[in-house]
């Protein structure tokens, strides 16, 4: 039986603009109880990938301000001609 692929999570941009439709939905309260619960199990799921592309982003921008640092820090040695 081959193993069945899971589908790739959203954007940060598509799972935030989901969030943003599901809480608008929500506070609109003309929405049942059970379609609530569902919209809150959806809701919460996006949240969490949102938080983990942020952190994502955000150890990448770290990463390259040490590479920043760190080449700022070097001495220039500019070669010479002839030598």
């Amino acid at each position: 039986m081959p193993a069945t692929k899971q589908p790739s999570p959203p954007s940060f941009e598509d799972a935030l603009n989901r969030l943003e439709a599901i809480v608008e939905s929500m506070e609109q309260g003309e929405v049942p109880l059970a379609a609530l619960l569902i919209h809150y199990e959806e809701g919460t799921k996006l949240l969490k990938v949102c938080e983990a592309r942020l952190k994502d982003a955000e150890l990448k921008i770290d990463q390259l301000k040490k590479v920043r640092d760190t080449a700022a820090l070097e001495p220039f040695a500019p070669e010479r001609a002839g030598n």
